[in-house]
């Protein structure tokens, strides 16, 4: 039944609308599994009703709906599991359609065709002999409608078959927040890296002269953007466009793509062989910060591509109000329409922390990623872009235009109250110290510093040098670029974590295979392992610390305290050797205040033994909820499961936070929860005073922390403590909120 299994499937999918693949369905059902009659009801969910939508057995002219939970299909789609009855008729939700022709038969098959725990829509076969189908045909029945909802899903998401109505919503990753209406606008005039073809060259000089004048038009570009958002952006959003012009001119990025032509290759094949390469070191690695930068290569890419090949022309100019979608976001496509034109833009490719995805955000410019669309079925359709949620609906009714327009409004205003609260200290609204820090990677995030009123950086990845080369840095190479940060941020902390390679960030010059990299060599395990390259970067941190006294060292992935006191010994020695250096100069270096990450379990019933050894702690709320729950926050079958306000992951908190207040030891949190205005709340609810997050995300936890009272924040963390399911923490949570006068940005918070 296998092979008859994959037909039934490859004929669906391979249909050319909805009304020949659920035709097909239920004809090839009907001889697979030798019934009388195979039927498919489709759910709809604007009107919670069941359709039937297509039968082999019953009358096709019948108009059959009935509401969730109604007749035997209700019942189906209401429990999400199988019903296999002899004798259909004498079940009590039995509800009769004469007008199908249903009376002559007795024996009923249903079961749900459910994609990620959405029913879909329910599968029935039925026979006119009394009988209970037997295993077999249940679990045929059941397979294949799990495999149906793979492709109903897929077919959805690409806009439904041609002549199937348009999807009401599509959704992928809040990347900006903000709401867009407006008609859809598709941009498809951009050449396309991944369909450049193998090619060679007889005119090796001629292909590298062709690379150095794409280089040079790329960078003139970049330069030229950021001269044209001069005015409108900040720093740090300018400083987007210095790290493409110097990731352009980045020895490595360079030479790789001069020794593929003089090897033979055509500039085109060369520039995507090496972008490629590049691109996929980072899209492999977990963290969500170093995994943006695989779309910042591609951009890179994408733009000396188009400069290559002579654009063959420019897209229609825009006149009116439009929701730009296009394969991939860059900052060209940002530059290219007048910002009063721009309500929102969609990609297909591309994360939230790409830097097309922070210009949106500076700009204001509401902004979703990976959104899987037809561009022919959405092309000049009215839609509502909601950045908060990441969803983008078609044709949306009047009534929820209407609502969105009036959420519009509540947004323009609660935004230019946060921005009054940047210059402000962080703090409650009775005067408790709450300091806010950066999440940073990259020496471009120095920008950053004089900027936003932010108490220092919490968490500064040092992995991306390391990474973008075909070699370990050089310990000067690595003073000039942590000097760089160092040196922007004077008179505030610089928290510096040691090299987290493995896992999700293998070296390109280190090939590691390992079953399961995550719980393998990685962290404060791989530099213990290699002293040499531990030493020559800690310290080069520490030379570049000399004169500012503003570096602090974190340890990743501690899970003993062996390790711990194992790297604190490499750490003395390296500072013993800088410090003699220094006074051999005449200068003087501070021994910088040592922390650990706290994202390993195990570490967390250590932690009142190791708090004499370490100078404070930082929680990486993303690799502990990972590590506590036992769920790959990447693998889209479990990624439901991932909730940092899960209550394991919260008692764990409140521990945490518990031993520093014991031992007078400081705590931050540097995971995405800080950054979530329920997350922040119940943080610092739960005692901790150092939160570290990402720039787009200061403005609005600094307000909400000054509307709220420090003792009511701890009174409603200890009230959720009691509670069993991250639901109903997050709904307790948000009810708080809107008691404090939040109501405007819990709204927005419950649409993300």
């Amino acid at each position: 039944m296998l092979t008859q299994l994959r037909h039934i499937v490859q004929s669906v999918a391979a249909s050319s609308d909805l009304e020949q693949a659920l035709h097909t369905l239920v004809q090839q059902t009907c001889v697979a599994m030798r019934t009388e009659c195979c039927s498919v009801y489709l759910a709809n969910a604007e009107h919670q009703q069941f359709e039937l939508m297509a039968t082999q057995g019953l009358d096709p002219c019948a108009q059959v709906s009935m509401a969730f939970g109604e007749g035997l299909v209700g019942v189906v789609g209401e429990r999400a599991e199988p019903l296999n009855l002899a004798y259909a008729r004498e079940h009590p939700a039995f509800k009769p359609f004469p007008s199908t022709g249903e009376d002559a038969f007795q024996s009923f098959l249903g079961t749900p065709i459910i994609y990620r725990k959405k029913v879909l829509g329910v599968l029935v076969v039925q026979q006119h002999q009394p009988r209970q189908f037997d295993e077999s045909e249940e679990s045929f029945l059941v397979t294949l409608a799990a495999q149906l909802a793979v492709v109903f899903a897929h077919a959805d998401a690409q806009g439904g078959w041609q002549g199937a109505p348009s999807p009401v919503l599509l959704e992928g990753m809040p990347a900006s927040p903000g709401i867009g209406i407006a008609q859809a606008w598709c941009d498809d005039s951009q050449p396309r890296l991944e369909e450049v073809a193998p090619a060679c060259h007889l005119d090796t000089q001629g292909e590298l002269d062709r690379l150095d004048a794409a280089i040079d038009d790329a960078s003139t570009e970049f330069r030229r953007l950021r001269k044209r958002f001069d005015k409108e952006l900040q720093k740090d959003a300018l400083a987007i466009f210095d790290l493409f012009v110097h990731l352009l001119n980045d020895p490595m990025l360079r030479e790789d793509m001069t020794v593929r032509i003089q090897q033979g290759d055509a500039a085109t094949w060369a520039v995507r062989q090496t972008v490629e390469a590049f691109s996929a070191r980072f899209a492999a690695m977990d963290d969500p910060y170093l995994k943006a930068r695989a779309g910042d290569v591609k951009e890179l890419g994408q733009r000396l591509l188009y400069f290559l090949i002579a654009p063959a022309g420019s897209p229609p100019p825009v006149s009116t109000p439009i929701v730009l979608l296009a394969r991939e976001l860059t900052a060209g496509m940002l530059a290219s329409i007048p910002r009063a034109l721009l309500t929102g833009v969609v990609a297909e490719e591309g994360a939230a922390n790409s830097h097309a995805a922070i210009l949106a955000r500076a700009l204001g410019i509401p902004a979703v990623m990976g959104v899987s669309f037809s561009p022919a079925k959405l092309h000049q359709k009215t839609v509502i872009l909601d950045g908060h949620k990441g969803v983008l609906m078609i044709e949306p009714a009047e009534a929820l235009i209407n609502e969105y327009q009036h959420l519009v409004q509540e947004e323009a205003s609660l935004q230019s109250t946060f921005e009054s609260a940047l210059a402000a200290p962080g703090q409650t609204q009775d005067g408790t110290r709450v300091e806010v820090h950066l999440n940073a990677g990259l020496s471009a995030d120095s920008q950053i510093a004089i900027n936003q009123g932010v108490d220092g950086v919490g968490l500064f990845r040092t992995e991306v040098p390391f990474l973008m080369q075909r070699r370990f840095p050089s310990e000067d190479e690595q003073v000039k670029q942590y000097r760089a940060i160092l040196a922007s941020y004077p008179d505030k902390p610089v928290v510096m974590r040691t090299l987290d390679i493995g896992g999700d960030k293998p070296l390109p010059y280190l090939s590691v295979e390992e079953d399961n990299p995550f719980l393998g060599w990685r962290g404060i395990r791989f530099t213990l392992d290699h002293p040499d390259i531990f030493l020559i970067q800690v310290r080069a941190m520490l030379r570049a610390s000399i004169g500012l006294n503003n570096l602090k060292l974190l340890l990743p992935m501690i899970s003993g305290r062996n390790e711990l006191l194992e790297a604190k010994a490499l750490i003395s020695r390296a500072y013993q050797e800088v410090s003699q250096e220094a006074q051999h100069a005449g200068q003087s270096l501070n021994i910088p205040l040592l922390g650990i990450m706290v994202e390993v379990p195990s570490i967390l019933y250590q932690l009142d033994s190791i708090a004499r050894d370490v100078d404070f702690l930082s929680v990486g709320t993303n690799d502990l909820t990972q590590y506590l729950l036992a769920v790959d926050r990447n693998n889209a079958r479990v990624a439901d499961i991932f909730d940092a306000l899960h209550p394991s992951v919260l008692h764990a908190l409140a521990s945490i936070a518990a031993v520093g207040t014991r031992h007078q030891l400081p705590v931050s949190v540097c995971g995405e929860l800080a950054g979530d205005p329920v997350g922040a709340s119940l943080l610092v609810g739960l005692g901790y005073h150092q939160l570290s997050m990402n720039t787009r995300n200061v403005a609005k936890i600094k307000y909400l922390l000054s509307r709220l009272p420090h003792e009511r924040l701890v009174m409603q963390a200890n009230q959720v403590l009691t509670l069993d399911h991250p639901s109903e923490i997050r709904t307790a949570t948000e009810a708080f909120l809107a008691a404090q006068g939040l109501e405007a940005l819990v709204k927005i918070g419950q649409m993300r």
